[in-house]
């Protein structure tokens, strides 16, 4: 019996051996892509579609002047209010979409710029053009605003967010690379309307894209934060929109460090999309320059300017963000300072240099900035930021309008390259003296 038994159990310890040395290997399974990274292409797809109407407003100054003879300086107007209103909008957006979701006030937003747009076609007056592009245009661009990717890249990433707020800012100059030289084709050989209705059909090209794949938070498909340990359950709505907003900036302008980041960021807008978006294409057309050409120029610093903006999101997730912005605002206002020698009727080496050097720089400030805001603000970090944004604008509007101000009364831009020049230095001091969280916050 002993024996017998002995074997059988050998032979069962033999067998259950072999099975498990024959026994193929279970197939790995696939990792699946995290739901974050579509929610980041379908909000990068909306920023291109969006984007398209601030390529515009540069190619029309020469045209509505000529066909109206409305002044530089009220075409710069309508200009700067549309600006204006790109930021103030913002933080009240952004309170909106933690109201009633992001996807309803991006898609209305987007049928709001189609509207602006597509009625300029029949503008007659320069207050046409005011309420077109300025109010109608500059809410629902607000809507649009970069807030929109900070409150994405919040909800939707824990880890990246550097890197994700980098590739959403490129978005906007992804758009631009797009449809500037497009547009200013159709300018150059059909005249200025079949251009503005180009932009109405590129905006609403992308709500039904909007409305059936962004969605509003990772709870909504059952999933957590990128690089998030815990689910996190979807807030209920903030009632109120309106009313947070402004207690937020309340709370927020109580703390130094609000008007450091506002400083810098209103220089940002000024030296950028009031400064060379609104004013470079003109400029160099007082140059002999063709307009076609100072197009494709500043499609490629929105070629450049996806890698900048990409690689200073990469930056800001390793780096210290102070010092970053203080290199960024220093090194455009020393290429400023160079850009009135570089101006001339053909393009040459040295200003495809400025074009790529200034590319590499455009919007490489917002994800430092953004990160900063984060630091400081926490959950109220995308209102924040969307006050922030804000100033950017208002810095960006008042160029818009003095730039062609200035053209009016010195016959040159000459003045404005160099005092954008040396405020972009200013911005750099500034940027170094914003102090960390808890060390500075007390109340001014």
């Amino acid at each position: 019996m002993g024996g017998s038994a002995g074997r059988k159990l050998y032979v069962v310890t033999q067998t259950t051996d072999a099975a498990a040395v024959e026994q193929p290997p279970k197939p790995r399974r696939r990792r699946r892509v995290h739901r974050a990274w579509f929610v980041a292409a379908v909000t990068f797809v909306t920023i291109i579609g969006a984007a398209a109407f601030r390529s515009v407003p540069g190619l029309l100054i020469d045209p509505l002047h000529d066909e109206f003879d409305w002044s530089r300086g009220t075409i710069g107007a309508a200009v700067s209010v549309n600006l204006a209103l790109y930021g103030l909008t913002a933080p009240f957006a952004a309170a909106l979409m933690d109201r009633f979701g992001i996807r309803r006030v991006v898609a209305a937003a987007l049928t709001v710029i189609a509207l602006g747009s597509l009625l300029t076609v029949w503008m007659t007056a320069a207050w046409q053009l005011m309420l077109c592009w300025g109010l109608l245009v500059g809410l629902g661009s607000g809507s649009m605003a970069l807030a929109f990717a900070a409150t994405v890249t919040n909800r939707w990433f824990t880890e990246r967010r550097g890197l994700v707020s980098g590739i959403l800012t490129a978005a906007s100059a992804s758009g631009q690379l797009i449809f500037l030289p497009l547009l200013s084709w159709i300018i150059d050989r059909y005249e200025w309307r079949p251009a503005a209705v180009t932009v109405a059909l590129a905006a609403l090209a992308v709500v039904p894209f909007v409305w059936l794949l962004l969605h509003d938070h990772p709870a909504d498909v059952g999933q957590k934060p990128y690089g998030a340990t815990e689910f996190v359950p979807k807030p209920a709505p903030v009632p109120g929109a309106a009313r947070r907003a402004v207690t937020v900036l309340f709370s927020a302008a109580r703390t130094g460090p609000f008007w450091l980041l506002a400083g810098t960021f209103a220089i940002c807008g000024a030296s950028t999309n009031g400064l060379i978006q609104t004013h470079f294409i003109p400029a160099a057309h007082d140059h002999h320059m063709p307009v076609t050409a100072a197009a494709s120029l500043l499609a490629v610093i929105g070629v450049f300017d996806v890698v900048g903006t990409i690689a200073s999101g990469w930056f800001t997730d390793r780096f210290e963000p102070r010092r970053l912005l203080a290199v960024y605002y220093a090194l455009r206002g020393v290429s400023l300072m160079f850009l009135p020698l570089l101006l001339g009727p053909a393009v040459h080496p040295p200003m495809i240099f400025f074009i790529v050097f200034y590319g590499l720089d455009w919007v490489a400030t917002v994800p430092p900035t953004l990160a900063l805001c984060r630091e400081q603000y926490g959950e109220d970090s995308a209102i924040v930021f969307g006050w922030v944004l804000a100033s950017h604008q208002v810095g960006a509007a008042l160029v818009a309008f003095l730039g062609g101000v200035a053209r009016d009364a010195f016959g040159s831009y000459d003045v404005v390259w160099y005092a954008s020049g040396a405020l972009c230095a200013a911005a750099a001091l500034m940027a170094l003296v914003i102090r960390r969280r808890g060390v500075g916050m007390a109340a001014i």
